[in-house]
């Protein structure tokens, strides 16, 4: 066991097999012994012996924990289960073997037998927690049961009467079998009963979480909508403490309901059970003015009641009744705020809310308002006014987020921005002198200038400004220089450099990103959407192997959560785990990973029809099998991680998002198809029952064709969903959802290309179920067929040609879409190999039948149909096509090589000297990420190169 524990597996299973020698019979040394072979990649040894020991049904202990080890190392949690039964079978009342076998189902999700192992247990030790596992278990019955109304009629009220019965003999024990009680009452909407058990007695033990009780009252109070206790709670609240946002939404939500419903308070009694109640617009003002005052006697200043103030404007504004009600004017309101507020980084996000109070003729006279008291100096009269404190350099920045916010640095000329630009770096170095002291992993003070200045650079990029780009990167590099924890400038490099095509610099910046869990999904496709597709094929495969990894540990780990949960009666965890691993498994990139993942190891390893079939046997693929969850599909990417100032009107709006998952679904749908399309090849190569067999339905081949016909129908559908998507030529923000590959794979004819492959497999299929005795009008057909593709590939080969990286008026400019059509003629030309070595199948068994006939009937010459001649022309013509496409990128390898990038004439008046030193670094990251990305597209395409050369029948 010490040897597995330090990893000396070998070792391990030396001493198991000493040990053996002399006691055959130790389960426990069988199984440490299977653990060492699972470990050194003999899985199917460790599992013959562990089942072995298995079979003996084992009750000691350390043969139990050693099996459970090992299974859950196989992944195979449904065994442990199996183990246990038979282990409390024969030790009927052992607590421990019952808590275990009911772990064992929890792992697997056996919600039912749970339910049942909890009930077994609560009858041997009569502990509340084992019967409030067995409620629990039925909740979960309830959540994961197809049928809404099963869960309604007989689970959720069966959980109800269990745990009434334990209410009735006085048995609740913890504030866990409130929170379960509450959830059950909950979920069936009894409402009101909910709102008796907080209230009542039980809801004395909810005290784990700070205004638990209240949160729960109030909870309950919106469901019922009784507002009068809405809004006496959360004025309670409030005056309790008076920086609490949420309660203050409550309280104005519920005093517009009360208004609406022309509610008067009762004359005699009480307002409401939660006290007085504010029903008027009157209350609300002075409540609030009340709480303003209140503050300037606290001891440190809230944030709460003056934005509060501004949330009411706004409310009353949306109302269209705001003149009666004198709160002031939002304008002075702000600046005052500002006054007080406008050192913290939060001034900015709060006023954010806040803006659209203001009317746009005010902008420029607001923004001159907020620089006048900030306290700057200038060295010389001409020279810019610098802070002279981190206080006044948060002001000062808070002031230039606000201004590009308002769309003031927008409407600027270019003479402008880049005046603006210059000020904003030079604040930027200024203000690094205040992060002398901080460590590597803090950010300076000043980052968020460069940032903006970079945003500035970006517009003048797409106005058409090509040099502007190259200094957003040259700025980030310096600003990452200075904070190398600044995920913000790693972010947008990351983009930046993916938008010219460079994967290169990518990986690193992504890999000291550091991303942790959940972010693999929300930001990994700002990995995955690139690293293929720009041509770095070991990089892709690194980066869907980070991402699967995690999606497929989450499917173990969420386990361990919920156990972890049941074992300390953290009930109301348990259904957010469940709904974690579903969000998960239904991940839009989840989805697009598996199937990139899949599309690029075939193209990497596959290289002849029987790896072909190797590969897809080893990924277990198969045409008829779909497994993505194409209802369910959710988009779990994070769009917003990268900061942006700009106005509503540029920013990433929800039918950007809405427009980008159709784009990105339309896209899956396309790769998914085309993967299961060539799955299917291998399948069509086995031996074919002559035209009229009884037996061709039943062996299955006929059925396989017409599973491939049929997927070639819906790709049909796909391509024109996707064709009738882009017409729409929808622009997404610069930072905003990146677009998927699709317009690409359509304007450059791959698709045209793939389609028809998929065809000539069908027609081929013909041929070989015909024989070739009366099949000349098919091998007309294939004959066009195989023209018409040495056209459209040599099209598509042709809209790769030109340089990637050239140098114009100074600068370089990239073009990445010629790196993607090349990658896109690798795959093409992959699938066509795939699709020819099916060909050569069928083909070969005709020819050598025709060299027997030759044989038997010793004539010197039997005519060899046509379609032989087409097939030799097209395989030749394959191989000369690939021939100089390898040489053009030669070519283009040795032009990379030559771009002598100090010549590029940095006379820009823009460039320090210190920027002229990262300006060369990152354009030499871009030649060398090019130069990488051809390298590895020849090499793959030397490899197919190869192949064809066998391919001669």
């Amino acid at each position: 066991a010490d040897y597995l524990d330090n990893g000396n597996n070998k070792m391990a299973i030396q001493q198991a097999d000493k040990l053996l020698k002399k006691h055959k019979d130790l389960h426990c040394a069988k199984v440490l012994k299977a653990i060492g072979l699972q470990r050194t990649g003999k899985q199917d040894e460790a599992y013959a012996l562990a089942q072995e020991v298995a079979a003996l049904e084992p009750t000691d202990d350390n043969s139990l924990q050693a099996l459970t080890i090992l299974y859950r190392e196989m992944h195979r949690p449904e065994l442990v289960t199996k183990l246990y039964e038979a282990a409390v079978k024969k030790v009927p009342n052992s607590e421990e073997y019952h808590s275990h076998l009911f772990m064992a189902y929890a792992r697997v999700g056996e919600y039912k037998k749970m339910q049942q192992a909890g009930m077994a247990l609560y009858k041997i030790v009569p502990k509340n927690p084992y019967y409030f596992w067995s409620v629990m278990s039925l909740i979960m019955q309830s959540i994961s049961a197809q049928d809404e109304n099963l869960s309604k009629t007989m689970f959720l009220p069966l959980a109800e009467r269990m745990v009434e019965k334990m209410v009735k003999e006085d048995k609740i024990e913890a504030e866990a079998e409130v929170e379960l009680y509450y959830m059950i009452l909950e979920r069936l909407e009894k409402y009101k009963e909910a709102l008796d058990v907080v209230r009542g007695k039980l809801g004395e033990k909810l005290t784990s979480e700070l205004q638990s009780r209240e949160n729960k009252c109030m909870a309950m109070y919106k469901k019922l909508h009784r507002w009068p206790e809405c809004n006496a709670l959360a004025r309670r609240l409030l005056l309790k403490n008076s920086d609490d946002w949420q309660f203050y939404i409550t309280y104005f939500d519920s005093v517009f309901q009360l208004i609406d419903e022309s509610w008067t308070p009762p004359a005699e009694e009480e307002h409401s059970l939660e006290g007085e109640v504010h029903c008027s617009i009157e209350q609300a003002v002075s409540f609030i003015e009340e709480r303003i005052t209140e503050e300037s006697k606290s001891s440190r200043p809230l944030r709460g009641p003056y934005l509060a103030k501004l949330e009411l404007i706004r409310r009353l504004r949306h109302r269209g009744c705001n003149d009666e009600h004198k709160l002031g004017d939002p304008e002075e309101l702000m600046f005052q705020y500002f006054k007080k507020f406008g050192d913290k980084p939060c001034c900015f996000t709060d006023l954010k809310v806040f803006v659209d109070l203001l009317p746009p003729s005010q902008y420029t006279k607001f923004i001159r308002q907020l620089l006048d008291v900030i306290p700057l100096a200038a060295a010389a009269e001409n020279e810019v006014a610098l802070p002279g404190d981190i206080k006044a350099l948060q002001q000062h920045l808070c002031v230039v987020q606000l201004s590009r916010l308002l769309g003031i640095y927008h409407a600027m000329e270019k003479k402008q921005k880049l005046a603006v630009v210059r000020e904003l770096m030079l604040r930027y170095r200024h203000g690094l002198e205040f992060g002398k002291s901080c460590l590597k992993t803090e950010l300076q003070f000043s980052d968020y200038y460069c940032l903006l200045a970079v945003h500035l650079l970006l517009d003048l990029w797409l106005e058409g400004e090509e040099a502007a780009v190259w200094q957003c990167l040259t700025l980030l590099e310096e600003g990452l220089s200075h904070s190398p924890s600044n995920a913000q400038f790693k972010l947008l490099l990351i983009r930046i450099y993916c938008r010219l095509g460079a994967f290169e610099p990518v990986s690193e910046l992504y890999s000291s990103l550091d991303a942790k869990h959940i972010q693999h999904d929300t930001i990994g496709y700002l990995l995955t959407r690139y690293a293929g597709s720009l041509g770095h094929y070991a990089a892709a495969s690194q980066s869907c192997n980070f991402a699967l990894r995690f999606f497929h540990s989450n499917q173990k780990d969420t386990s361990e959560y919920i156990i972890q949960a049941y074992k300390y009666g953290a009930f109301e965890k348990i259904p957010e785990f469940i709904a974690f691993r579903n969000r998960l498994n239904s991940s839009l990139h989840f989805a697009q990973v598996r199937t990139e993942r899949m599309l690029l190891d075939l193209l990497l390893e596959a290289n002849i029809s029987t790896s072909l079939e190797e590969s897809i046997k080893s990924m277990s693929l198969t045409p008829e099998e779909d497994d993505i969850p194409w209802k369910d599909l959710r988009d779990n990417r994070d769009l917003t991680v990268l900061f942006s100032w700009d106005p509503k009107e540029r920013d990433i709006s929800e039918e950007h998002r809405r427009l980008s998952l159709e784009e990105e679904t339309l896209w899956l749908r396309i790769r998914s198809l085309t993967l299961r399309l060539v799955s299917g090849l291998p399948t069509l190569g086995h031996t074919i029952q002559p035209k009229n067999s009884e037996k061709t339905a039943e062996n299955g081949v006929s059925s396989k064709i017409d599973t491939i016909r049929a997927l070639l129908q819906q790709l049909e559908a796909a391509v024109d969903s996707g064709k009738k998507f882009l017409e729409q030529k929808i622009q997404y923000p610069v930072l905003g959802p990146p677009p998927t590959r699709m317009a690409g794979f359509f304007s450059n004819g791959s698709c045209q290309c793939q389609t028809s492959l998929f065809y000539l497999v069908s027609d081929i299929y013909e041929l070989d179920t015909n024989g070739l005795e009366d099949s000349a009008e098919i091998q007309e057909r294939i004959g066009n067929s195989f023209k018409s593709l040495v056209e459209r590939l040599t099209d598509l080969f042709n809209k790769c040609k030109g340089d990637l990286i050239e140098v114009r008026d100074g600068t370089l400019k990239t073009h990445p879409n010629l790196l993607e059509n090349l990658v896109f003629f690798v795959e093409t030309i992959s699938i066509a190999l795939w699709v020819s070595s099916y060909c050569d199948s069928v083909l070969r068994p005709f020819k050598s039948n025709l060299q027997k006939k030759k044989k038997k009937k010793k004539e010197s010459s039997v005519a060899m149909p046509p379609v032989f001649t087409h097939f030799l022309d097209y395989v030749t013509e394959l191989q000369t096509l690939t021939s100089n496409v390898i040489d053009h990128i030669k070519g283009l390898e040795i032009i990379l090589t030559a771009l002598k990038l100090e010549e590029l004439s940095l006379k820009d008046t823009l460039l320090l000297q210190e920027e002229k030193k990262f300006t060369k670094t990152v354009q030499g990251k871009v030649q060398s990420s090019y130069h990488h990305s051809v390298q590895e597209i020849g090499e793959l395409l030397k490899k197919r190169l190869d192949t064809i050369k066998k391919l001669k029948i």
